[in-house]
């Protein structure tokens, strides 16, 4: 299962969904207060594979989570921010080319 970050668009919670992509919001978890380090720490004791953000600051902390926890992923989303269904269609487009493969231990910046 996948974690999708509060500052990732919902509408993408549906797009990786119709792909067989089981994923949840942060804020749906009532994680919203819990910062880098401690969102990995509460997404791997859920058992959630990865988390996708926009953190660009996320990787720091994310590095030391990530030795913690070899098997937990993070995606940094890379795409320019605009309203929701602009990012949607830049998120699918970029998709179609080559989908997101998280990799255990890592994180990878996406597209």
């Amino acid at each position: 299962m996948w974690l999708l970050d509060v500052n990732v668009p919902a509408i993408l919670a549906a797009f990786l969904s119709r792909r067989g992509i089981a994923c949840a919001r942060t804020d749906r978890q009532g994680w919203t207060h819990l910062k880098n380090s401690d969102l990995v720490e509460a997404a791997v004791q859920q058992e959630f594979q990865c988390l996708l953000t926009r953190d660009k600051l996320f990787g720091e902390s994310a590095a030391r989570s990530l030795k913690r926890h070899p098997g937990f992923a993070v995606v940094l989303l890379s795409l320019r921010q605009g309203r929701e269904h602009e990012y949607l269609a830049a998120f699918e487009k970029q998709w179609e080319k080559n989908a997101i493969e998280p990799v255990p231990g890592k994180m990878i910046v996406w597209p």
